[in-house]
């Protein structure tokens, strides 16, 4: 079997077609596995902005703190504002807005 100029061009394009597929293949699972662990990182930080929020820590103390222990990683501070207004939101959750019994209906009555 002789190798025409056809035949070579198809062989080269089924190599290189491989080897591209093969290397979008490797940057999907590269991206997927930095992604799974930027979630995994995120999750643990809000887990700590829940538990130092439920200690009554400031938005700059809990920035500070996850500085300390994620270095560069730590979430941005209007990132750890969101959960820490999150969080306090969900504290409070649980009162009721307004009070309504007999005695304060009567009152205003």
């Amino acid at each position: 079997m002789t190798l025409t100029y056809q035949r070579f061009t198809a062989l080269l394009l089924l190599i290189y077609g491989s080897l591209f597929l093969s290397g979008i293949y490797h940057s999907v699972r590269v991206f997927c596995c930095a992604t799974a662990r930027m979630s995994e990182l995120e999750l643990e930080q809000r887990t700590n902005i829940k538990f130092l929020v439920k200690l009554g820590k400031s938005g700059n103390k809990i920035r500070e703190m996850l500085v300390h222990v994620c270095g560069d990683d730590a979430m941005k501070k209007t990132e750890v504002y969101k959960w820490l207004k999150r969080f306090s939101d969900e504290e409070r959750s649980g009162w009721p807005a307004t009070i309504r019994t007999e005695e304060n209906i009567a009152k205003i009555c």
